[in-house]
């Protein structure tokens, strides 16, 4: 008998074991849906800056990893066609090259026979064209690495007044499950918000750092052809 009942208690604590380990077991889609409509309101907000935060970054890379690319020969060839006197040959090399040097040398190219300090002038002023192309919607991407953790900060006030309004119509009886919704939207949207900050950051600066490799490969080649041009014949 006493074998039958400690059988039973065993049993019992087996399967109260199995209910809370099955209770403790929360998917995303679960822990989302559990935020209730302000919390799945925040987070599908959070999930549109990810993809524009990831779009932005992946568009960028493209264009900036296309831009740096430049044949190791080019400016050899541009200052044998400026010695030799053929502009055009140098021009048409410049526009047959879809690159920020390229077109920055081509611009100074243009200008040959006036004053250096014009030439000087007028790539400066291109390069300046050129950095803005670069650093086309990155600044977008610097926005949502600030604006995304704070959005998640908003839910967690948000979930937090939902708990204490539940709580103060609970008549002065606390139960978890009046609790749950607004502490389910607290942490989730804090959590996503940083989650979502964190990679806009990381990839605002990556993209900064490519792109400053950019504007020193163009000044570099830039110094170079004036350096060319102020050579004595």
């Amino acid at each position: 008998m006493l074998n039958i009942l400690l059988l039973n208690m065993q049993e019992g604590a087996e399967l109260l074991t199995d209910e809370e380990s099955v209770e403790k077991t929360l998917s995303i889609i679960e822990l989302i849906s559990s935020g209730g409509v302000a919390g799945q309101v925040i987070i599908a907000i959070l999930f549109l800056l990810l993809i524009v935060a990831s779009y932005i970054y992946f568009e960028r890379l493209f264009a900036i990893k296309a831009a740096s690319k430049i044949d190791a020969n080019f400016m050899n060839q541009i200052k044998d066609h400026v010695s030799n006197g053929k502009i055009d040959s140098a021009q048409m090399l410049c526009a047959q090259v879809n690159s920020p040097v390229s077109r920055l040398i081509g611009k100074g190219i243009s200008r040959i026979g006036k004053p250096l300090a014009d030439i000087n002038t007028a790539i400066e002023n291109a390069g300046r064209l050129e950095i803005y192309g670069l650093e086309k919607n990155v600044s977008v991407l610097a926005t949502i690495s600030g604006a995304a953790p704070m959005i998640g900060f908003l839910g967690t006030v948000v979930g937090m007044i939902l708990a204490i309004f539940e709580l103060a119509n609970a008549g002065g009886t606390i139960e978890m499950d009046v609790l749950a919704s607004g502490l389910y939207t607290a942490m989730t949207t804090t959590v996503a918000g940083l989650i979502v900050g964190i990679i806009g950051y990381i990839a605002y600066n990556h993209l900064v750092v490519r792109t400053d490799k950019v504007v020193y490969q163009m000044e570099a080649n830039s110094l170079e052809f004036l350096d060319h041009l102020n050579e004595p014949t």
